[in-house]
């Protein structure tokens, strides 16, 4: 293993591996990305794989609209010799009340000035769209037809590959324990496989982000939590878009390969780093699924799993360099949001780190918590 690099990053997952490649494509030699595990092996292949444009604040949805020119791009801007599944069949966002809906129609203001091509929906035209939906108690809704799903081990491992070509070294089954510090400045990375110098480092460790954090003796405004999903087994093509509801609290799609995968966020999971599945996930989704979308009754669960969510107190992720400690980046607490805008987070960190000129203004910095500046986003699940 190196004992130097330029630049460390601590997290192997989609985004920790963008931050990398987008360094080097810049030109900054001397990467060097730690995954504790396999690659991807966090949130990033735990995750509902969705990849959506439609957002509440301007910020959000240039971060998508961009990260989605990326992923269209993706197959031959990263030399792929395995396409990365992207679908585009869009999403479809449900409103169960006239004050849902009339903030489906502030959104949508929001996203016609970033030549996002969403549009508002009566139930009728909802059900032209996905014609096996349950209507009762939907007052409309909103559509996106370039939102969609993409393979998320396929994009990492693109990540990765072309990260490689440009002379970045990855380390699996490599655990960041330590980093050092001298007069408050970043002086190496310990590792259980050795000592790296170094004087920056990126943390993309996800769910665990707060541990490297403590590292530097940083209290982050972040938590982890469960949040599970399920997949059935493969059926003939059924369901084009994503349906998805902020307020019924669920998301549903079909795979390209036919399975269903679907979701949602329970309000009474505590913090913590567990990731075990539950029968009570399986109970309350299925039934949530069926009412909705009725002829998922008679397809048969293959299997769940659980991954963590790194929350943030206003559910924004922290894309920023710590002013308290120069050198420690961070693009953490994406809240379950990491993969769809993992491609235009990996450009504008490295753009930080590079120390070039950003692609967007970016006001996502670790001190609007202190500061009471939050970002509140409307349109989470």
């Amino acid at each position: 293993m190196k004992n130097s690099a330029k630049v460390v990053v601590i997290g192997g997952g989609v985004v920790g591996l963008a931050v990398a490649y987008n360094l080097a494509r810049l030109g900054v030699k001397d990467v060097v990305v730690l995954e504790r595990a396999y690659l991807g092996s966090g949130a990033t292949s735990r995750c509902g794989a969705g990849i959506r444009q439609q957002w509440g604040t301007e910020m959000n949805c240039k971060l998508a609209k961009k990260s989605m020119d990326i992923f269209e791009e993706m197959n031959e801007m990263l030399e792929v010799k395995r396409d990365i599944e992207l679908k585009q069949k869009g999403y479809l966002l449900l409103a169960f009340s006239d004050k849902e809906m009339e903030q489906f129609r502030k959104n949508l203001e929001v996203q016609s000035k970033f030549d996002i091509p969403s549009r508002e929906v009566t139930p009728e035209e909802a059900k032209e769209i996905v014609p096996h939906l349950n209507l009762e108690g939907i007052v409309g809704g909103a559509f996106c037809p370039t939102d969609g799903h993409a393979n998320p081990f396929l994009v990492t491992e693109a990540y990765a590959k072309a990260a490689k070509r440009l002379g970045v070294e990855i380390y699996t089954y490599t655990e960041a324990l330590d980093i050092e510090k001298k007069n408050d400045k970043i002086t190496a990375v310990l590792t259980d496989k050795g000592k790296i110098k170094t004087d920056k480092v990126v943390n993309t460790a996800g769910g665990y982000s707060q541990q490297i954090g403590e590292m530097v003796d940083l209290e982050l405004p972040v938590k982890s939590e469960r949040h599970e999903i399920l997949v059935t087994e493969k059926v003939a093509p059924l369901q084009g878009p994503m349906v998805m509801s902020f307020s019924y609290n669920i998301y549903c799609q079909q795979t390209p390969e036919g399975p269903f995968l679907m979701g949602y966020g329970d309000p009474n999971e505590p913090e913590s780093y567990n990731i075990n599945a539950s029968w009570h996930f399986l109970e309350e989704m299925t039934k949530k699924a069926t009412r909705l979308l009725p002829p998922l009754k008679h397809i048969r669960v293959v299997r769940q799993w659980a991954g963590l969510y790194n929350i943030t107190p206003d559910r924004q992720p922290i894309i920023a360099e710590a002013e308290e400690v120069p050198g420690f980046y961070m693009a953490i607490g994406f809240s379950g949001h990491g993969f769809m805008i993992a491609p235009m987070t990996g450009v504008i960190l490295a753009e930080m780190i590079a120390d070039e000129e950003l692609s967007m203004d970016l006001k996502l910095d670790l001190g609007r918590f202190e500061r009471g500046d939050l970002i509140l986003e409307p349109s989470v699940v």
